[in-house]
C-alpha cells in the first residue's frame, strides 16, 4: 500500500509541476514587445496597440521607439495622448518616391517614439500599451514590420527588431509585425479607428503571440495541470478505501 501512495504522490507531483512549467512558458512568451492591430484590412486605417513589458529586475523603461515603415509608408500617422509620456513623431525622407493612391509620396512619418516622466517609468513586472492610428494598409499579404527599440534608465536599449522566418524558431528579440489582409468594405473614415469585420480573424504580432493568446495559452496550461492533479487525488483516496477494506 505504501509504494501505490507514494506512486500516485510521485504522479501528482510531476502533473502539477508540468503544469507550472506551462503556465511559465506562456508568460514568458508574453514577455515580448508586440503589436495588436485593431483592423488589418488593406486600404485602411487602424489603431496599432504595442504592448511594452518591463523585462528588466534592476532598471525602469524610460522610453520606447517604433520604427514605421518605409517601403510601404503610411500617409497619416497620430499618437494617442498618455498621461506622464511625451509623445514625438518624426518624418524623414523616404530611399525612393513611392506611390500612394495616385500620389508620390518622398517623405513620411519614420518613427514614433514615447519618452515617460520619472513618475510614470515602467517598474518590475509592469507593462504599459501605447497606441497610433496609421493609414492607409498596404495590399492584403504584406507583412507590416515595426522594429521596437527599448530604453532602459540604467542605459541600457532593447532592440526588437528580429524578422521572423517561416518554419524556424521565434528569434529572441522579434519585431512586432502583422499581415494585412483584403479589404472588407469600405474604408474608415481618414484617421478614424477602423473595426475588425467580425469574419476576419484579427491576427496579433506575427512573430510573438498578443497577451490575450498568451493568457489563453496559460490557463489551458493551468487546467491541464488541475486535472491532472485531481485525478491523481482521486487515485490517492481510491488506494486508501482499498487499503481499509
Amino acid at each position: 500500500m505504501k509504494t501505490s501512495i507514494a506512486r500516485t504522490l510521485k504522479t501528482t507531483t510531476a502533473l502539477a509541476a508540468a503544469a507550472g512549467l506551462t503556465i511559465l512558458g506562456a508568460g514568458a512568451a508574453s514577455a515580448h514587445v508586440s503589436v495588436d492591430p485593431a483592423s488589418t484590412s488593406e486600404g485602411g486605417f487602424s489603431q496599432l496597440t504595442f504592448r511594452v513589458p518591463n523585462e528588466s529586475e534592476t532598471a525602469k523603461t524610460s522610453k520606447i521607439t517604433v520604427t514605421l515603415p518605409t517601403e510601404t509608408p503610411f500617409t497619416s500617422v497620430s499618437v494617442k495622448p498618455m498621461d506622464g509620456w511625451k509623445a514625438e513623431i518624426k518624418e524623414a525622407k523616404l530611399p525612393k518616391p513611392v506611390e500612394v493612391e495616385g500620389a508620390t509620396i518622398t517623405k513620411a512619418a519614420a518613427s514614433v517614439a514615447w519618452t515617460a516622466d520619472a513618475a510614470h517609468q515602467l517598474s518590475q513586472h509592469e507593462y504599459q500599451t501605447f497606441s497610433i492610428s496609421v493609414g492607409r494598409l498596404p495590399k492584403a499579404g504584406t507583412t507590416v514590420t515595426l522594429p521596437a527599440a527599448q530604453a532602459y534608465t540604467d542605459g541600457t536599449v532593447v532592440n526588437w527588431n528580429q524578422p521572423a522566418v517561416e518554419g524556424q524558431a521565434e528569434p529572441d528579440k522579434p519585431a512586432p509585425s502583422f499581415v494585412t489582409t483584403a479589404a472588407a468594405g469600405e474604408h474608415g473614415a481618414h484617421g478614424a479607428v477602423a473595426e475588425t469585420p467580425a469574419a476576419e480573424a484579427t491576427p496579433a504580432s506575427a512573430t510573438s503571440p498578443a497577451a490575450g493568446d498568451s493568457n489563453a495559452l496559460g490557463w489551458a496550461g493551468l487546467g491541464a495541470g488541475l486535472l491532472g492533479l485531481a485525478a491523481g487525488v482521486a487515485a490517492l483516496l481510491r488506494t486508501r478505501k482499498a487499503a481499509g477494506n
